[in-house]
């Protein structure tokens, strides 16, 4: 065979080849916008593959060999500056739980270890409660005043719907951050919000180096004079919060620590607006003769502790008298 016709054959043999490339990118272009063949609900074995799947990744998290979980605080809502110097906000730092405090109706409290090397603080963690497990009482007259910015998260919250509960549990949240926020700003005596991150909030921990708790105001049985310096040290935050324009909405004797002689106001999810909340001032008539009343059955003279008396002081701190 002539060299001519061996190249004539060789050509031919490419004859059309691009046509064929040209099918075979539309057909592969088809097969990968395709929809999947299997449609309906997963087996329980691919479940259960799913599920083995994650605890695998979950186990295999980047996590402190000495601690829960690291820092939070880069990704937080951070407390007022300037932080305190016994704060330790490295974002390197460790958390480890120590324990659970308190239980209560909204949410738990546990004892909180955060440490960089031989720096170390502790905290109090106030974790609300899942949505199907939270039982906030009352709440319907503590969120009077408060909007929401669309009206569907308004319609949500009145409806109670599980969006409109997500929505009541964030409000609480925030409520209790910013007031404790602003109050430590004023040198109103409450523990310092380290930060707020979802629905759990850092606080300062009251209480000893050991992890030991403050006592409520409840557990303790001062002497005369003890009282009367606790009762007008109550009355001088009750003032810094009027003039404030915010009520306690739930104080009691069980809502005040004693630490080290020194009265701390705790527990302000629910605060009120005293000006814009339509039932203010009967919240604050109810926090004082709550308090009022404790301290009047311990012994302090009724002249004293007269609540009508107080409210009336506090209503003119407000502007509202």
């Amino acid at each position: 065979m002539r060299e001519h016709d061996l190249y004539a054959r060789y050509e031919s043999a490419f004859d059309g080849a691009d046509d064929i490339v040209r099918r075979n990118r539309k057909r592969t272009k088809h097969a990968d916008d395709a929809e999947p063949t299997r449609r309906g609900r997963m087996t329980e074995e691919e479940k259960l593959r799913v599920a083995r799947l994650r605890e695998d990744q979950l186990s295999a998290a980047d996590t402190p060999e000495d601690g829960d979980r690291w820092s939070t605080w880069g990704d937080a809502d951070q407390g007022p500056k300037p932080h305190p110097g016994w704060l330790v906000t490295e974002l390197a730092a460790v958390d480890r739980e120590l324990g659970i405090v308190k239980t209560g109706k909204e949410a738990d409290v546990f004892l909180l270890e955060r440490a960089m090397g031989e720096k170390a603080c502790l905290l109090a963690a106030k974790r609300y409660r899942s949505n199907d497990h939270r039982m906030f009482h009352r709440d319907a007259g503590y969120l009077e005043g408060r909007r929401m910015k669309k009206s569907r998260e308004t319609r949500a919250i009145a409806n109670r719907t599980a969006f409109g509960r997500n929505l009541i549990a964030e409000q609480w949240t925030v409520a209790e951050f910013a007031a404790l926020s602003q109050l430590w700003q004023i040198g109103a005596p409450v523990p310092y919000p380290v930060q707020r991150s979802g629905t759990e909030l850092l606080l300062e921990f009251i209480g000893d180096e050991e992890g030991n708790a403050a006592p409520r105001l409840a557990q303790t049985r001062p002497d005369e004079d003890e009282l009367l310096d606790l009762w007008r040290q109550l009355v001088s935050t009750l003032m810094l919060l009027a003039e404030a324009g915010l009520v306690h909405g739930d104080l009691s004797a069980y809502n005040l620590m004693v630490h080290d002689g020194r009265l701390v106001m705790i527990d302000l999810p629910q605060v009120v607006d005293l000006v814009a909340n339509p039932r203010g001032r009967e919240f604050l008539d109810r926090d004082v003769r709550n308090v009022s009343g404790w301290f009047a059955s311990r012994g302090l003279p009724p002249e004293i502790a007269d609540p009508s008396a107080l409210v009336a002081t506090l209503l003119d701190v407000a502007g509202m008298g």
